[in-house]
Order: structure tokens, then sequence, then C-alpha cells
């Protein structure tokens, strides 16, 4: 793969493409947008790739369908965006991100350095997802959520099976850094998960929940509060 990049004959590039990105495909990237170096849009599905075998970076081109990042969006350098991707306008990512196939960020949405999409993640718009973040397959992220550095979220309850379920986070929540939650969850709108949690159940809307496993002990209220204080003082 070449130093200086490659963008494919296929690809519909509107924005700024850097030296060193690797867009393959029919990828379309809009208006206002940033490559960064360093970086892969469109790479094939792991089925292409075991079938296809490509030894160069043609062979590469021809198997990717290619991805869509809309207006204004900024991709910085090591994220490697997979095929079926769609980013939404004013999506920005840090480094290192990995987003890959059927995955679908909404508009003006942050993700972290180091985060990971592990195929078909729904992110609505305005949510913020900070570093180091792991989303399975089959998540779904409300509109406006906030993500502390360090969540797990898992689809598989006995791991290795057959059945994977995704978790739901609705629309205001917040989940604290480096909570972990389990396969199946749902998390209700503008409740709070604390730091260091593990959550293995549902969590009802406006509720603030801690511990291991995590107990309700408050409400989204008390915590507004609490934060205002604290940003006062």
């Amino acid at each position: 793969m070449s130093l200086l990049g490659y963008v494919s004959p296929r690809a519909s590039c509107r924005g700024r493409i850097s030296h060193g990105a690797v867009i393959l495909g029919s990828t379309e990237i809009g208006e206002g947008s940033y490559i960064d170096f360093n970086t892969v849009v469109g790479y094939p599905s792991r089925d292409k790739v075991l079938e296809g075998r490509p030894s160069s970076i043609n062979q590469l081109d021809e198997l990717s369908s290619g991805a869509k990042i809309g207006g204004g969006c900024v991709i910085r350098s090591g994220c490697v965006i997979y095929e079926g991707v769609e980013l939404m306008d004013g999506v920005e990512l840090g480094h290192g991100v990995l987003v890959r196939k059927g995955s679908r960020v909404g508009r003006s949405v942050r993700i972290g350095s180091g985060s990971q999409l592990d195929g078909e993640v729904e992110i609505d718009e305005g949510s913020n997802i900070q570093s180091m973040v792991y989303l399975p397959h089959l998540t779904k992220i409300g509109k406006k959520v906030f993500i502390g550095p360090l969540v797990c979220v898992t689809n598989d309850r006995y791991p290795p099976s057959r059945k994977l379920t995704g978790v739901t986070i609705e629309d205001e929540a917040v989940i604290g850094a480096g909570a972990l939650l389990l396969a199946g969850v749902k998390i209700g709108a503008r409740a709070v998960v604390a730091a260091g949690s593990i959550v293995v159940r549902d969590v009802e809307p406006g509720q603030l929940v801690m511990g291991s496993p995590a107990r309700p002990v408050s409400v989204r209220e008390i915590f507004e509060e609490k934060k205002r204080s604290y940003e006062m003082g």
C-alpha cells in the first residue's frame, strides 16, 4: 500500500483527502469533510477478503462496495471504516476508530480515539462516545447519549453462543466510565449508569443505577442538581 495513498476511480470525493489515505470502492465523501492520512475508507467485509484473498490494492478496491461519508465530517489518522458504513453530516472520529460493515452513525456524533463499532451498530444524532469504547454488533444508541471512556457493551449472555442480543441505550442516557453492559439490557431515556457499574438488567427511564450488579440508587433530577452544584463550586 503506497505511502501516497489510493483513491478508487469509482469513488466520489468532494472533501479533502490527505496523502496516505486509502479510499476504496464506490465510496462517497461529502463536501467539507476531511480524511486524514493513514486511514482506510470502504474496507471490504471479512467474507469478501477471505474469498478473494486480494494481493494488491487494486484487487482490494475491486472487492469493495464503498462507504458513505456525509458533509463536514472529520476522520482522523488510523481510522478504518468498512464498506456498507454510513456516517451522516458532521460526524467526528478520533484517532484509530474502527467502524465495521453495516454501522450507521447519525449527524454530529463524536467518537473518541480507539473506540470500536464492531458491526451493525446504530448511533443516533448528537451522541458523544468517548475514547476506548467497545460497541458490538446489534448495539443501538439513541440521541444525545453520553458514553464515558472504556465502557464495554456486550451482545452474548453465554459466550460463545449462537444467539446474539444487542443492547439498547435510549435518548439522553449517561453511561459512566468503565461501565459494563451485559447483552440484551435496555437503558431507558435519561437514565444514568454510574462509573464502573455492571448492568445485568434493564434500567428504567430517569433512574440512576450504581454497583455490581447495578441497582437503582437515585434519579436523574438529583444527578443534575449535584452536577450543577459541582460546576458552580
